[in-house]
């Protein structure tokens, strides 16, 4: 058997380091590059042609998912290891739903990253034990869940790239030269964005994004998030109901004919 190459992406440099180390101890496997970004992550596989490829889900720019989703569509058969710090079921399920064959917590990565990674050197997937029954049980309850009355809107791919950018504090402008666009393709990206997911703030779209993965966020900005657009829609409803009001109150103060 040959020599195995893996590529690291993550946007902390110590944890590359730290994965770099646990993996250059076993015989015959070589980190042939490193990226701190899902964009530069994209890149690099394509051109250094990777046996294995570790991607940080929560990266900037381009998240580990959507890079996946893009690395997998150049070549199907590359072989993914997610590393994230969250093992919900919907995180377990769209890392499934992007083509990753493995999955493993950073928390667990010092004892089960090799295990991992020889997993997929044999062309197996790798779960823990704890995301295999998350993916399970999913499975069992799938046919008891009720319908959502509308479906989510469908990003496509490019749209969800210039979501993450605007979450991340991107402006147009920064944006358009992030993706190689016109600044004028990059509004309409965003003006089409808020219209198909009816948003109507810069805050909503980044409630968007946390709240569907495309942005990893602590949990006191997530929070401090969730609180300003609940209040900017309340001052939204209040001016509403004023403006309906003064209304009224011209409409019955006007002198009858």
């Amino acid at each position: 058997m040959g020599e195995l190459r893996i590529l690291i992406a993550d946007d902390h440099e110590i944890v590359r380091r730290g994965i770099s180390e646990l993996l250059r101890v076993h015989d015959g496997w070589r980190v042939c590059g490193e990226a701190a970004d899902g964009r530069a992550a994209v890149e690099q596989v394509k051109r250094l042609q990777p046996d294995i490829v570790i991607l940080d889900i929560g990266m900037p720019n381009l998240n580990g998912l959507d890079a996946t989703r893009q690395i997998l569509h150049h070549n199907p058969l590359q072989r993914v290891l997610i590393l994230t710090l969250i093992e919900s079921e919907q995180v377990v399920l769209e890392v499934l739903n992007a083509g990753a064959r493995g999955y493993l917590s950073k928390s667990e990565a010092a004892k089960d990253l090799v295990s991992a990674v020889e997993s997929l050197e044999q062309n197996r997937s790798y779960f823990n034990s704890r995301v295999a029954q998350i993916v399970l049980n999913s499975c069992l309850n799938r046919s008891t869940r009720l319908p959502k009355s509308l479906p989510e809107p469908i990003l496509t791919s490019r749209e969800r790239e210039v979501l993450q950018l605007i979450a991340e504090g991107k402006s147009t402008k920064d944006v358009a030269v992030a993706l190689n666009l016109s600044v004028k393709t990059a509004e309409t990206h965003r003006g089409n964005l808020m219209r198909k997911l009816d948003l109507h703030s810069i805050t909503a779209l980044v409630l968007y994004a946390i709240r569907n993965n495309i942005i990893q966020v602590p949990a006191s900005s997530a929070q401090a998030a969730c609180e300003e657009n609940a209040s900017a829609s309340a001052s939204s409803s209040t001016e509403t109901v004023r403006s309906k009001n003064r209304s009224k109150h011209c409409a019955s103060a006007e002198p009858d004919a």
